[in-house]
C-alpha cells in the first residue's frame, strides 16, 4: 500500500497546547501547520481568534480544548468554553469527559455533559472530538473492567453526538508504584478497541506517544483518521514518497504529546 504525504499530513492536529509555550511560539506553531499542510492546529483557547486570522484561506483548520486536561468543569463552563471558541473561530472542539462521574458510573452525567457541548458546537457548525482519557481507566470502574469502560464510554460519546473519539489528552499523568508520574497515551490496543466499538458515524482519534512517521501510519492502519502530534516536523520530515512503504512497520511509543 502507498501512502501520501497530503494523506498523512491530513491526519494530524498539530498540538500547541503545552503551558509554557509563548505567543511568539503560538504564531510560529501555526506557520508551521502551513508549511506542513496539517489538517489543523489544536490550540490553547485564549489564542482561537489569533490562530484564525493566521490560518484564514490556507486550508489549516482551527480547534482548541474544552474541559482541558482534567475534564472537571461544570458542565455549563464547558458549554460556554465551546461557544466562545467557536465565536472565535474554532470548527472543533477537544472536550475532556468528566473522568470521575466516568469512573463512578454515572452515565447520565457523562452522557449530558459531553451533549451539551455537542449541540453547541454543532450549533456553530464545529465538530467535537471526545476524549475518553485511556491512562485513567486502565484499572476499569464502575464494576467493569478496563477495556469493557472504555467501551461504555464510546458508546456514550456516539448517543451524545460525538464526532470523534479520541484516545487522551497528552497530559494525563498517572503517579507510578516508584512516585514517578507517566502515561502512554495512544495505544494499538486502545486505537483498536475503540475502532470497534464505533459505528462508522464516528471516527478516532489517537493522541500521545506518536512521534514519528512509522508510528503516524500505524495509526493510520488502525483506524484512526487523525492524530495529535507536537512532533509534526520530525514526522512529515521524514517522508520519503521512494521508501514510505518500508514505513509501515511501526508502532506506537507511549507518552507524551
Amino acid at each position: 500500500m502507498s501512502y501520501r504525504y497530503e494523506d498523512l499530513a491530513k491526519m494530524i492536529d498539530h498540538s500547541l497546547l503545552h503551558p509554557t509555550m509563548t505567543d511568539a511560539e503560538l504564531e510560529a506553531g501555526c506557520q508551521a501547520a502551513v508549511k506542513y499542510g496539517v489538517a489543523s492546529v489544536c490550540i490553547k483557547p485564549y489564542y482561537v481568534a489569533r490562530a484564525a486570522e493566521l490560518l484564514q484561506g490556507t486550508g489549516v483548520l482551527v480547534g482548541t480544548v474544552i474541559g482541558f486536561p482534567h475534564g472537571s468543569n461544570l458542565t455549563e463552563v464547558k458549554r460556554y468554553e465551546t461557544e466562545l471558541a467557536c465565536r472565535d473561530g474554532a470548527v472543533e472542539v477537544d472536550m475532556v469527559i468528566n473522568i470521575g462521574k466516568a469512573i463512578s458510573g454515572d452515565w447520565q452525567y457523562v452522557l449530558n455533559d459531553i451533549q451539551a457541548v455537542c449541540d453547541e458546537a454543532h450549533k456553530h457548525g464545529a465538530k467535537v472530538k471526545v476524549i475518553i482519557e485511556n491512562d485513567y481507566l486502565n484499572q476499569g470502574g464502575a464494576g467493569l473492567d478496563s477495556d469493557a469502560l472504555k467501551q461504555k464510554l464510546c458508546q456514550i460519546c456516539e448517543a451524545a453526538g460525538a464526532d470523534w473519539v479520541k484516545t487522551s489528552t497528552g497530559f494525563g499523568f498517572v503517579k507510578q508504584p516508584d512516585g514517578a508520574y507517566n502515561y502512554l497515551g495512544a495505544t494499538e490496543h486502545d486505537l483498536q478497541l475503540m475502532r470497534a466499538t464505533c459505528s462508522e458515524a464516528v471516527e478516532v482519534k489517537a493522541a500521545g506517544g506518536v512521534r514519528d512517521l512509522p508510528g503516524l501510519i500505524r495509526v493510520k492502519q488502525l483506524g484512526a483518521s487523525r492524530c495529535g502530534a507536537s512532533a509534526t516536523a520530525a514526522i512529515l520530515d521524514a517522508y520519503d514518497a521512494d521508501n514510505v512503504d518500508s514505513a509501515a512497520e511501526g508502532k506506537l511509543g507511549g507518552g507524551g504529546y
